[in-house]
């Protein structure tokens, strides 16, 4: 799968939250995520292991109980079944990698 740039078709996922599926395969899942000034991911966990990369901002995420303070060229792990939960600071762009596939983000037809 190939994946070019196109502006459109955001999803919402929680206020202050959007992300867009980039390209996935048979074990992988990209997304971008834009995260607003203000805005939290509540603490929960899911059966995906989440590779993130911070682009740009300013956030601060709870890892399993761990508080962890991310700025742009920081990246992540979380394993599957984690708690883990971000405040953001700054508007931020941020890189997300999932397997396996996440089947709710796959962009509908």
């Amino acid at each position: 799968m190939f994946y070019k740039r196109d502006i459109s078709n955001y999803v919402k996922a929680l206020d202050g939250v959007t992300y867009k599926t980039l390209s996935y395969g048979s074990k992988t899942l990209l997304s971008e995520f834009i995260l607003e000034k203000g805005s939290k991911v509540p603490i929960h966990n899911h059966p995906y292991e989440q590779t993130g990369y911070m682009i740009s901002g300013r956030m601060t995420f709870t890892i399993n109980g761990k508080i962890y303070n991310a700025e742009p060229g920081d990246s992540w792990c979380i394993p599957e079944n984690v708690e883990h939960g971000v405040e953001v600071h700054e508007d931020s762009l941020v890189i997300e990698v999932f397997s396996p596939v996440r089947e709710d983000y796959l962009p509908k037809k």
